[in-house]
């Protein structure tokens, strides 16, 4: 393992009766990675998070955390992690500011260390004009916030976020996926579970894909692409005249031509094919541009998953 691993899991599994829940599953996160965790409902992977927030017990396999065993030194583990569900509960009639000091004792931090790290917290996602506000007042965007300002107060080794966008607007999003980065900035591994692909996409450095309780592929989207499309290149080619598909089909390391209506075509290659793919048409078409575009993570899930139902049927 890397020696930089703050999540280390090897052969992590998980039963409920005959239920297998996870199956020997094998994930490591380096320190100031981001990590998506993907796939269906009942795949896996919010079983997989409970093991490694030392919620729930592996029937076998082990986890270590920031150093840490779950199932031996859950405390430890939760000192060193934060924790962003998917449904955020504070006290509603207690301030932002009291709702974080409250928490910080929890997780051990004396009161020095509060007083010193809630305005900062809170300034950085935002908050800081409403820290005195009690959280009824608040819109689910404003708690989602909150939450993200625990999790800074901790200055967790992991950081662990389930859904965090999913009540946010447009703008509101993209604000939060900035701070999500700026914990892979703090040096913070992050893990997150979320079914909004182009985000995961944004943000992440790998992609981890889950189904039926196993941890399916692991890797960038450009290496699942490639793994699953039969291609890790996408190039889109804009070119007026005839058989532009055929044409484009039989240059060597093409896997794939799909229209993209009009006069644009979409091609997944082994390789980056635009020299190759200039040099073919260039006396055949009119090629007015080639473009690198970046593999699609929705057409590589949506593939993955596609294949995977037609193998059970």
């Amino acid at each position: 393992m890397a020696g930089d691993a703050v999540i280390e899991a090897r052969g992590l599994t998980k039963r409920y009766g005959a239920n297998l829940a996870v199956d020997h599953v094998d994930l490591e996160v380096a320190a100031g990675e981001i990590v998506g965790i993907l796939g269906p409902n009942g795949s896996g992977k919010t079983t997989t998070i409970l093991m490694l927030l030392g919620l729930t017990e592996p029937t076998s396999g082990q986890a270590i955390v920031a150093g840490f065993d779950p199932l031996r030194d859950p405390l430890e583990v939760k000192r060193r992690v934060g924790y962003l569900p998917d449904q955020i509960g504070f006290y509603e009639n207690m301030s932002a500011r009291d709702n974080l000091a409250y928490t910080g004792r929890l997780a051990g931090l004396t009161r020095r260390e509060i007083d010193e790290r809630f305005e900062a917290a809170l300034d950085r996602v935002g908050l800081g004009h409403v820290a005195h506000a009690r959280v009824t007042t608040y819109s689910q965007g404003m708690r989602q916030r909150l939450g993200l300002a625990e999790i800074l107060m901790k200055r967790p080794s992991v950081a662990v976020l389930d859904e965090p966008t999913t009540a946010l607007d447009p703008h509101s999003t993209q604000e939060f996926l900035d701070m999500i980065r700026g914990l892979k900035a703090d040096g913070t591994a992050v893990l997150l579970s979320s079914h909004h692909l182009d985000q995961v996409q944004s943000v992440c450095d790998r992609v981890a894909l889950f189904n039926r309780g196993r941890l399916a592929l692991s890797g960038t989207v450009t290496e699942l692409a490639a793994r699953v499309l039969g291609g890790g290149y996408v190039i889109d080619v804009e070119a007026r005249g005839d058989k532009v598909p055929e044409l484009l089909a039989e240059i060597p390391g093409v896997v794939r031509v799909q229209p993209l209506g009009g006069d644009r075509y979409r091609v997944d290659g082994q390789r980056d094919l635009r020299a190759a793919i200039a040099r073919h048409l260039a006396e055949r078409v009119e090629l007015t541009g080639i473009y690198y575009a970046t593999p699609s993570l929705n057409e590589v899930y949506a593939r993955y998953f596609q294949e995977a139902r037609d193998e059970i049927e």
